[in-house]
């Protein structure tokens, strides 16, 4: 199949789900509630190596469904998009076998084990002039988006992700499972070269590291502290960020976002500032806090799923032929900075005598 002749914004696409697995069936659920709903898009086939996974989904939403990408490709169903939503180290294979078909691309992140693969990626896709969508879920979090009209030169970001342990996504490590959300997101709103980085790492209930702490610094000289678990006790998504005479906190889970601006409390010590801080997030009142010199506001957000956010943007995208708001380099990006965090995780556990 190919765009020449096919006036998208007017034509139905037609889209292909690679994985059936629970990412997958996310994907599946998100593309057939927008059909219904009268989104120009139709869910026309699954594709999954599992028996079981494949006929689930093609019962559920009556498609067909193949064992293979290729199997798919032969077979004369016509399709415009494909989500990819496999284990990460088959996205090298399913995506460029339906770029050379002319297929536009949302890939799950991160886009690849490795930076070789990620650039095949990008090569391929650019050679047959196909859009490809990273799927940094969290950039299309309401949160982020409110946020982002209000940056000014962020200097200082910390982030908390942290989860109980499941026996999802054990392919990768803690960096690549979880922290790679924070990472992509910090690296947009700082918008700047990596410096340097030092991290600790532990494998915990798994055989990959399942908790890990990292600091970076930029090249402007902000400065980010990233912790990821996936062996906690509770659930917490949180980033907060400091700019010049502004604190702002995201809360991922809840679609928050508070900001606090500092109008004569440079003296306030790190400590009291988390306290109001702490105020703020029991949804306090908005307006001046009783801290003197802080003004306290909820800004305001839409709340939205974010799958079915990031999966909108995508099909738009294919549509209008723009560029996606997460691009397959930023997928990159973010992916070389994930694997230089594993690099000195490994280098750490050897000074420190744990490898």
């Amino acid at each position: 199949m190919t765009w020449e002749g096919l006036n998208v914004s007017r034509n139905t696409l037609r889209v292909a789900v690679v994985g059936a697995g629970a990412f997958g069936r996310n994907h599946l659920r998100v593309y057939r509630a927008l059909a219904q709903s009268g989104t120009p898009v139709e869910l026309a086939a699954v594709v999954d190596p599992s028996e079981s996974a494949r006929a689930a989904a093609a019962v559920e939403y009556g498609i067909p469904a193949f064992v293979t990408v290729d199997e798919l490709l032969k077979s004369g169903v016509q399709i415009h998009a494909a989500s990819i939503a496999t284990p990460t180290l088959h996205h090298a294979h399913a995506a460029i076998a339906l770029f050379g078909a002319g297929v536009d691309v949302l890939i799950e992140k991160p886009i690849a084990p490795t930076l070789a693969e990620a650039d095949a990626i990008l090569q391929v896709a650019r050679e047959h002039n196909c859009l490809i969508q990273v799927g940094h879920l969290e950039r299309f979090n309401p949160a982020v988006t409110a946020a982002l009209p209000l940056l000014n030169r962020p200097m200082f970001f910390e982030s908390h992700r942290l989860s109980v342990f499941t026996p999802r996504s054990l392919d990768v490590d803690v960096v690549l499972d979880l922290m790679i959300h924070d990472l992509d997101v910090v690296l947009a709103l700082a918008n700047s070269p990596v410096r340097e980085v030092r991290a600790v790492g532990l494998p915990v209930l798994s055989r990959k590291v399942d908790i890990a702490n990292v600091r970076v610094e930029f090249e402007t000289g902000a400065v980010a502290n990233f912790t990821a678990s996936r062996v906690s006790t509770e659930r917490v998504r949180k980033l907060r960020f400091f700019q010049p005479h502004q604190y702002l906190s995201l809360d991922f889970a809840r679609q928050d976002l508070l900001m606090i601006d500092v109008t004569a409390a440079a003296s306030l010590l790190p400590a009291q500032l988390d306290a109001v801080f702490a105020a703020g997030n029991a949804d306090a009142a908005e307006g001046q806090h009783p801290s003197a010199g802080l003004s306290l506001r909820k800004v305001t957000t839409t709340p939205g799923e974010p799958l079915r956010l990031e999966i909108e943007a995508f099909l738009e995208a294919v549509r209008t032929r723009q560029p996606p708001r997460v691009s397959g380099q930023e997928g990159r990006r973010a992916l070389e900075l994930a694997l230089q965090i594993q690099e000195e995780i490994k280098t750490h556990a050897v000074r420190s005598g744990l490898a």
